[in-house]
């Protein structure tokens, strides 16, 4: 008798429990689909095509939704993606494509690679992100991941040197993109009647280029594009570049040296008369702006160093770019000197030790951010002299060699009147470091925080910077002091 109250019990139990579980389900099941549309939307399409199997309910949500996210995985059997490619675009009944996204790592027919992009352009696709490697490798990473393997080191950018795949011609005229990103193994040749009259974002990620003119002309078709990112292993086979777009307001360009062969010279001629961001990363050549960016407010410089490689071609290349490579420098922040925010990094010790900066003024430059090495000391004091009106300066020193003196700069009454907050990171309590240090406090009068990050951990340090800073005179009786 007790065993079969114990029972009854246990069912009711476990009928409460399913009851539970099933309420739960109704809960998930009776969501708006507009709701449930949007939760699928943030899935990878594979994991969305899943959830098909839930329910008769579940079973048509994924074929409505307007994107596709799409990637290759090389550890499938030949042709398998293929096939679910062509099975997943018949089924999908989206009219309209907001975001199509495809990642291709292996081998294919490239009529195949057109008939998907086609699809795409038919539903009128807004976001067009491609990313295709023909005939790339691929090895397990220490997580169980997958990347591609150029059979280079980790220090070294991934070169690709396989097939290119060509850009099918009916893309070149998309009338409903806005944003477009295209990375790998493809070969950018517009045709002459080409245009994109609503495109505003385009990334150019590491493709190719057929001709000189190829990125000129792509260009020549956006009229209304806003934001251009062009990164690049080298150049890609230009050494003329073009970049003239009259509504551009962020430009970012990035030319990474190669490891393998002396980097080569390019000539880069900007146009953008409403540009307010601009970044360069990489190894600098001859840059030309036809005139100042007038509304520029940001802009990051970031060097990359040549002259610490030790390739046989090292010396020729010195003998040849050295001479010219400070006056490239100084002639591109010369440019820049209407913005607000400027950060500089010249990771090539020597590559600044000639030109000047001057006469410009940076008149409107509240911020600046420089990373200090053994040879640009000079660069910093003649940017605190041409910037009267600076409020943040944050230094950060990464190369302690062969260091040079801070040198007093040429007496200025309105150098750092305005500076209200100073950041030293990686200071370490050295003579020349701490004489710049006590040039800050002498001259700003206005400031309100100084915060000295030491190096390394080291209590003993710290208590010695500290104390030094206490010793010194400051113009600002209501400076805070910190020292980390």
């Amino acid at each position: 008798m007790a065993k079969s109250v114990a029972t009854r019990s246990e069912s009711k139990v476990k009928k409460l429990k399913l009851d539970t579980v099933l309420d739960m389900d109704d809960r998930i099941s009776n969501l708006p689909d507009s709701l449930i549309y949007h939760i699928l939307s943030l899935l990878p399409t594979k994991q969305a095509v899943a959830t098909s199997i839930l329910s008769r309910t579940w079973k048509p949500f994924w074929t409505q939704l307007p994107t596709l996210d799409l990637k290759d995985q090389p550890t499938n059997p030949p042709n398998t993606f293929t096939y679910s490619m062509h099975r997943i675009l018949a089924l999908h009944r989206a009219p309209v494509l907001r975001n199509f996204s495809l990642k291709w790592y292996t081998p294919c027919d490239s009529f195949d690679l057109d008939t998907w992009i086609h699809i795409a352009i038919e539903r009128n696709v807004q976001q067009l992100k491609l990313e295709i490697y023909l005939n790339a490798e691929y090895e397990d990473d220490e997580d169980g991941s997958v990347s591609v393997d150029f059979n280079f080191g980790d220090d070294v950018n991934v070169i690709y040197y396989g097939e290119l795949f060509f850009l099918p011609r009916r893309l070149y005229s998309s009338k409903t993109l806005v944003v477009m990103e295209l990375t790998g193994g493809i070969l950018l040749n517009p045709i002459y009647s080409c245009e994109f009259p609503s495109l505003k974002i385009l990334c150019l990620h590491r493709i190719y280029y057929e001709y000189d003119d190829s990125l000129s002309r792509f260009l020549s078709c956006c009229p209304i594009l806003e934001d251009l990112s062009i990164l690049r292993n080298g150049t890609g086979g230009l050494t003329e570049l073009k970049i003239s777009l009259a509504k551009l307001k962020c430009l970012y360009i990035e030319f990474k040296p190669f490891r393998l062969e002396p980097s080569p010279g390019y000539k880069l001629e900007i146009n953008t008369p409403a540009l307010e961001y601009f970044r360069f990363e990489g190894y600098l050549r001859n840059i030309i702006f036809f005139e100042k960016p007038a509304h520029l407010v940001e802009a990051h410089v970031k060097i990359s160093s040549e002259l610490n490689r030790n390739e046989d071609w090292l010396d020729d290349w010195i003998s040849e770019y050295k001479i010219y490579y400070g006056d490239w420098v100084f002639k591109l922040l010369r440019t820049l000197n209407n913005a607000k925010f400027l950060s500089l990094l010249c990771e090539d010790e020597k590559c600044i030790g000639f030109g000047s900066i001057y006469p410009s003024r940076f008149q409107n430059l509240i911020r600046l951010n420089f990373e200090l090495n053994q040879a640009n000391w000079h660069v910093l004091q003649a940017l605190l002299i041409v910037a009267p009106n600076l409020e943040v300066l944050v230094v950060k020193c990464y190369d302690n060699g062969e260091r040079l003196c801070w040198t007093e700069p040429l007496h200025d009454p309105g150098s750092l009147s305005h500076l209200t907050s100073f950041i030293f990171n990686g200071c370490e309590g050295l003579e020349h470091e701490m004489e710049f240090v006590n040039s800050i406090l002498m001259k700003a009068i206005v400031l309100k925080t100084m915060t000295i990050k030491i190096k390394v951990s080291d209590r003993q340090l710290k208590e010695s910077v500290l104390k030094k800073l206490l010793m010194f005179p400051r113009h600002s009786t209501t400076c805070i002091l910190t020292v980390e």
